[in-house]
């Protein structure tokens, strides 16, 4: 089962940008070591956006070669065609993932019938689990409940990530979708309170800088011990705003290099590099949420 603190790994990327396998074996090293539950690979925070199919796929790979089978491995493998989500699909089905990860089809603003028929179709081309995912502040689309609870009837569908930050539609999805629909977090600002209303875990951005604090607040909010979650989590709470002064990945590739987990902040175009107005800003939440910097 695919639950607790997954992290939304970022695909670290030499100068000339292309990817750095090695920098990439590390972080896995770093985040087993540190507790996390799973990795999504190549996801939005992976820079799925931006790494044509064979560069995706070849990320995936060697994320699951180095995890070795000792966490779960979920690919990305969202696309706004049906037919390259089906690709990918097939591409990734043959490398080892545990699941696969699929936003929304963005900037084509399907309707809640296409959006149906899309999973369904894409769902059919493997048997591997498949993971929703919606996040209307990058797609324009939201897949409100009553969309997802058409899916629900897909044996291979098993879970979604909800990434609007409107905790009150954990309640409505899990009266829709059943307890054994898997409920995960996809905004780090308010996965705690999603936890402890009956959310399953919480692929998260801030899990690549601070694992064991967020594995720990992971672990307290599915215990239902609100005090404890609370205690870990208000320290991280400006870390989690601050990782959003640009656009992610951004930021938290910045933070990455500075803590030496990755050896380059390269970041593909059209993003770039985190301005140096917002470097004081993250490093003051960074020294806040006590992360050590290099």
């Amino acid at each position: 089962m695919i639950n607790g603190s997954i992290v939304a790994l970022i695909t670290p990327m030499n100068s000339d940008g292309s990817v750095d396998f090695a920098s990439l074996e590390r972080l896995v090293e770093f985040h087993i070591d540190q507790g996390t539950d799973a990795i999504v690979a190549v996801g939005t925070t992976g820079e799925s956006a931006t790494l044509p199919m064979n560069e995706h796929v070849a990320v995936v790979a060697q994320t699951v070669k180095f995890v070795a089978g000792r966490i779960p491995v979920v690919g990305g493998n969202g696309a706004n065609a049906t037919a390259e989500a089906i690709e990918l699909t097939k591409s990734l089905s043959k490398v080892g993932v545990d699941a696969m990860l699929g936003v929304t089809p963005y900037y084509n603003k399907p309707t809640p019938k296409g959006l149906v028929a899309h999973y369904k179709a894409v769902a059919a081309s493997t048997d591997i689990p498949q993971i929703l995912y919606n996040v209307p502040g990058r797609t324009a689309v939201d897949m409100k409940p009553e969309t997802v609870a058409e899916l629900v009837s897909v044996s291979n569908i098993i879970g979604v990530k909800e990434a609007t930050g409107d905790v009150s539609r954990v309640k409505r999805l899990r009266e829709l979708c059943g307890n054994d629909f898997m409920l995960y977090s996809g905004d780090d600002a308010t996965a705690r309170e999603f936890l402890l209303l009956g959310g399953n875990g919480v692929i998260s951005v801030a899990n690549n800088i601070v694992p064991k604090a967020f594995k720990a607040m992971c672990d307290a909010a599915l215990a239902g011990n609100a005090e404890l979650a609370a205690s870990i989590d208000e320290p991280l709470r400006g870390l989690y705003s601050t990782l959003f002064c640009e656009a992610n990945p951004i930021p938290v590739k910045w933070a990455a290099h500075r803590m030496g987990l990755i050896q380059c902040g390269h970041i593909r175009l059209p993003l770039t590099e985190l301005s140096e107005q917002c470097h004081g800003l993250l490093l003051d939440a960074m020294t806040r949420a006590q992360i050590e910097v290099k």
